[in-house]
């Protein structure tokens, strides 16, 4: 079959560094060109109509959204007001990056993004009471991923506009796993941190410190409640909060906090919109794969062979957990979906296997590609900003690796925690 030597082609290119883009727009061109009857207009009307989606509308604004909130003072703020509190337990301050991440994972959708704003406000600070250095990088890197799964998240905004599935379902979907996530990466923290005798303690909460910093950080706090709030309570959707979020953004940059000089406006502006081009351009070429699968009815014949060897759901999960485990180490996170969703959604859904729950279960593991070498982005954004090699900081995320895996495996085999808000 045609696919297998493409497959190929399009990991031994990914392999040597080619932009992801490119690879999967010429490869798939090809692929489409050589299906029999299929005009070759069919390759810009397919890439057009990807794109053309109000759903993915909503990619830029939070993008821009969470550009905003990282370039301001923002994530020192969060810091100041839950180390007040956490402090009080060994690791305090490792547990307050944590804490720290679950809201820029609420603001941003974001698993770099989040790890380089909290990274340059923390490692310092990390390092200063006398935490190793790999341990520092990887508790940020890992507290990065958080924006993965929490909403607003991109991978499911991406996810439902491919498969088309309705992303303010994604969004509940992904927040108690999001959470319990969270939890298991803060135990395994205090754990560590009491261990090998981590940081440093204070002896009560300081209750007077956190009425100080609470009320500057009011303002920043009330975004993700009137993010998710206007989602959920049915006001807005989540194309119309995104710019909501941008704007929203914008005036806690330039007025309330005034971190941002309005010159700087434009250039991050800029910044978004290379963002959105890059994930765009991968969505063009993932759309193109999609035809050509659905075409030549690759998903049904995959079902048929799945069936002749009398898989049950819960083997085909662990399969598919498997393969994206793999993948991840060589792709990176819009990729992985971009590929993989066309083909495994419809397997997946005529295994009798809920949609809304594979996704959570395809988030989780993209979470997980970006702390895995040789092309965990998250790494390499955490070994710029520690300046350590990049194989320290993955050797500092390998006990939170575990812990991940046990994440992946609770999302992956009780569904009702993915669902129960749905």
């Amino acid at each position: 079959m045609v696919l297998v030597p493409a497959f190929g082609l399009i990991l031994l290119l990914l392999g040597i560094g080619a932009q992801v883009a490119v690879v999967l727009g010429l490869v798939t061109a090809v692929l489409v060109l050589s299906v029999h009857g299929v005009p070759p207009t069919v390759i810009a009307q397919t890439a057009f109509k990807s794109v053309n989606s109000y759903p993915l509308m909503a990619i830029p604004m939070f993008i821009l959204a969470g550009n905003l909130m990282m370039r301001g003072q923002i994530a020192q703020l969060m810091i100041d007001l839950v180390g007040a509190i956490v402090r009080a337990v060994r690791g305090g301050l490792a547990l307050t990056v944590l804490v720290t991440s679950v809201f820029f994972a609420a603001v941003s959708g974001s698993s770099v993004g989040a790890a380089a704003a909290i990274g340059r406000s923390t490692v310092q600070g990390l390092r200063d009471e006398a935490y190793p250095a790999r341990f520092s990088a990887a508790i940020v890197a890992v507290g990065g991923t958080l924006g993965l799964m929490i909403p607003p998240s991109l991978g499911f905004i991406l996810i439902g506009s491919i498969v088309g599935l309705p992303i303010d379902k994604l969004f509940l979907a992904g927040l108690l796993p999001g959470l319990m996530e969270a939890v298991l990466l803060s135990a395994a923290t205090v754990w560590m941190a009491r261990k090998h005798g981590y940081g440093a303690q204070t002896a009560r909460p300081d209750w007077p410190g956190f009425g100080r910093a609470l009320p500057a950080a009011l303002p920043a706090l009330a975004m993700p409640v009137l993010v998710l709030g206007s989602i959920y309570a049915g006001f807005l959707t989540p194309t119309e909060v995104s710019a909501f979020a941008a704007v929203y953004a914008l005036f806690l940059c330039l007025v309330v906090y005034r971190s941002i000089r309005p010159g700087e406006v434009f250039g991050i502006a800029r910044e978004s919109l290379l963002q959105t081009t890059m994930i765009f351009a991968v969505v063009m070429g993932g759309s193109l794969l999609g035809f050509v699968l659905a075409r030549l009815g690759v998903s049904g014949q995959m079902v048929a062979a799945l069936q002749e060897m009398g898989l049950s759901g819960w083997q085909f999960l662990l399969l598919v957990n498997l393969l994206l485990l793999v993948m991840g180490m060589f792709l990176d996170g819009i990729a992985l979906i971009v590929l993989t969703a066309p083909l495994l959604f419809p397997i997946a859904q005529a295994l009798g296997i809920d949609p809304i729950h594979f996704a959570v279960i395809m988030v989780a593991n993209v979470e997980i590609a970006t702390l895995t070498p040789p092309i965990g982005l998250n790494l390499f954004v955490m070994s710029g900003i520690s300046r350590i090699p990049v194989h320290e900081v993955a050797r500092g995320v390998l006990p939170f690796y575990a812990v991940r895996l046990v994440g992946l495996m609770l999302i992956t085999f009780v569904p009702a925690i993915s669902l129960a808000l749905i």
